[in-house]
């Protein structure tokens, strides 16, 4: 069983079949098709079944794959540790949907201009999922909200907190001042679906205040989200950096502070043991860029930290 063999078999479970699996790698497709018969004959075991026009893992093939994502990021490891520390290969980061909008573009952006030779491959999801992919070996590092719970972080992960994100309520325009949950109209939350650790905290705030919202509308955008609060479904949770870039649905809203219960850091999360240049760099980058974007967005909210309620920010208000 070698590393080429697990490459292909990792290629074609990633990308759905074997035409696109050739293509991504370079090869033919009658060789990554004799390569899996190869590898399947060597483990003794059917590795995928075919669906009509789908190629599906067996279970043999189930149990291989979190193998071969060990082994192959092993083998990355090695070859970092015996090259120059220099940033290349592939670095595959998770991020939430808000991190993605709001911090990643002007940081991945020079961060392809410094560091050119590496690929990067960049997936979404909840805080529960990410930690479950780092965990699982899909990807690499993820950018994910602080648990409410400390236990979902091992210690087989390594973490460093890059950016203080403030959570606040966004309700429809002309809603009262929010204190507490009691000072909440509506009955709907619109949150992300489970293992989004921003809903877990409002939904803590709320059973702190021994309430719970009615019913919960799960979307799976920030846009999506902003819409609805905008046409009165009712109410939701946000960082207040993904109001500055999505100017447009804001405008309809209006937006309360949540006090210490909104004040939720950011975390860059990895495997123990298994950093890398290109990781080390991107966490520099992060790093970089969080102590000028913070000391921005203090001086911005002092000025409305006291106030109980505050229309979301014009496009002139925007940062870019």
């Amino acid at each position: 069983m070698d590393l080429a063999a697990l490459t292909i078999f990792r290629a074609v479970v990633r990308e759905n079949g074997v035409t696109r699996a050739a293509a991504k790698l370079n090869r033919v497709q009658s060789n990554v098709t004799m390569r899996i018969k190869q590898l399947e004959e060597q483990l003794g075991a059917p590795l995928f079944v075919r669906e009509g026009r789908r190629l599906v893992l067996t279970p043999a093939g189930r149990t291989l794959l979190p193998y071969a994502e060990r082994l192959l990021a092993l083998a990355d490891e090695a070859r970092h540790a015996l090259r120059e520390d220099r940033p290349r290969g592939r670095l595959a980061l998770g991020a939430m949907e808000s991190t993605a909008a709001s911090r990643l573009p002007r940081v991945l952006a020079a961060y392809h201009q410094h560091w050119p030779e590496v690929e990067l491959e960049l997936a979404t999801g909840t805080t529960a999922c990410l930690i479950e992919r780092v965990h699982e070996f899909e990807i690499d590092a993820a950018l994910i909200a602080t648990p409410p719970d400390p236990s979902a972080l091992t210690d087989e992960f390594d973490s460093v907190p890059v950016f203080d994100e403030q959570l606040v309520m966004v309700t429809p325009r002309g809603h009262r001042a929010i204190q507490g949950a009691n000072d909440v109209a509506l009955s709907t939350l619109v949150a992300f679906e489970r293992g989004c650790a921003y809903r877990s905290y409002v939904e803590r705030w709320y059973a702190e205040h021994g309430l719970r919202p009615a019913r919960t509308l799960e979307l799976g955008s920030y846009h999506a989200i902003l819409a609805c609060v905008a046409a009165g479904a009712g109410v939701a949770v946000a960082p207040r950096s993904v109001l500055e870039v999505l100017p447009g649905g804001a405008r309809e809203v209006a937006i309360h502070p949540l006090g210490p219960l909104g004040a939720v850091p950011t975390l860059l999360i990895w495997r123990r043991g298994h950093d890398s240049a290109a990781l080390h760099a991107l966490r520099d980058a992060l790093l970089a860029d969080a102590r000028g974007a913070n000391t921005a967005r203090t001086k911005s909210t002092k000025s409305t930290a006291s106030t109980g309620s505050e229309q979301a920010p014009q496009p002139d208000a925007v940062r870019t």
